[in-house]
């Protein structure tokens, strides 16, 4: 509906009447983008995690230990609450392996520095796992914050230069497609245009709704602005249409005036050509030969 009416607000609105316009176009834009993106990521982890929740729901105990250390090291699986959920994990609580139930909640939500302030209560992580809980990381950072800047993610992921960092952010994060933005080194910070979601935190979902309650309130304001701006231009080009249809009015008036005065003088001429000693009959006595007068004696 908005963009059948987008070229009439175009061409009838001055760029105060626009703004509101655009930038409903371009957050709807945004979010749909986003939403579908962060479709197509849980898609493609819905088979790993279908295949694990069925791995934890057979087996307890011990037994779970290898299934939580697969998961975690899964280079394509990046949410966890799922498994979290199953009651023979919740089990693992207050046992001897409890803390791969805790390993399995790092990786959830925590990050690379919640793991190395309290490194003695996990497990050692092996490599494939390092590099998953620094990939949710960068997911984190991207959740408060579109622009990271370099000394920041190489404080929070313990890289040494740019260029490694670099090479973290293209090839295990963009590629993998968790991440999508722009490196900046001019800046040396990373624009991020787009980011997977990690799972839910404790009482996160309160204020994602809140969030959510937020937008929609001031997408509602815009909306009946744009609404108002629509009836506006509306108007003003039914407006437009008369005033055309007017002039075209005039135009023709004017034409038809012109045709009659024209007709008028064309009957005019034709009148005097054609009376009796009119002019050709003046012009033929002028080309006959004067007669000579003999003078009177």
């Amino acid at each position: 509906y908005l963009l059948s009416k987008s070229k009439t607000l175009v061409f009838h609105s001055s760029p105060n009447v626009l703004k509101p316009f655009l930038y409903l176009i371009c957050h709807l834009f945004i979010f749909y983008f986003w939403v579908y993106l962060k479709m197509d990521i849980e898609q493609k982890q819905a088979e790993h995690i279908e295949y694990f929740v069925k791995q934890t729901s057979t087996l307890r105990g011990s037994s779970l230990v290898n299934v939580v250390i697969e998961a975690t090291s899964h280079p394509s699986l990046f949410a966890f609450s799922e498994i979290l959920s199953v009651p023979n994990v919740i089990e693992l609580q207050g046992t001897e392996n409890s803390v791969y139930l805790d390993l399995l909640r790092l990786f959830a939500h925590g990050t690379w520095s919640d793991y190395k302030s309290n490194a003695g209560h996990f497990p050692q992580l092996m490599p494939d796992q390092i590099l998953k809980l620094k990939q949710l990381t960068v997911l984190t950072l991207a959740e408060t914050n579109k622009v990271l800047p370099y000394d920041v993610l190489m404080q929070e992921l313990d890289v040494a230069n740019v260029r490694e960092l670099e090479d973290f952010l293209i090839n295990e994060c963009m590629y993998v497609g968790i991440v999508r933005g722009k490196l900046d080194q001019s800046r040396r910070c990373v624009e991020v245009q787009f980011a997977a979601g990690r799972d839910l935190r404790p009482g996160q979902l309160g204020s994602m709704i809140q969030t959510l309650t937020n937008w929609l309130a001031t997408s509602d304001n815009l909306l009946i602005s744009i609404q108002e701006k629509i009836k506006w231009a509306d108007t003003m080009s039914e407006l437009d249409k008369k005033h055309k249809k007017e002039a075209e009015d005039k135009v023709e008036e004017v034409k038809k005036s012109l045709s009659l005065k024209a007709d008028i003088d064309l009957r005019g001429h034709e009148e005097i050509y054609s009376e009796p000693g009119g002019v050709m009959d003046y012009e033929e006595d002028r080309s006959r030969p004067k007669r000579r007068r003999h003078p009177i004696a």
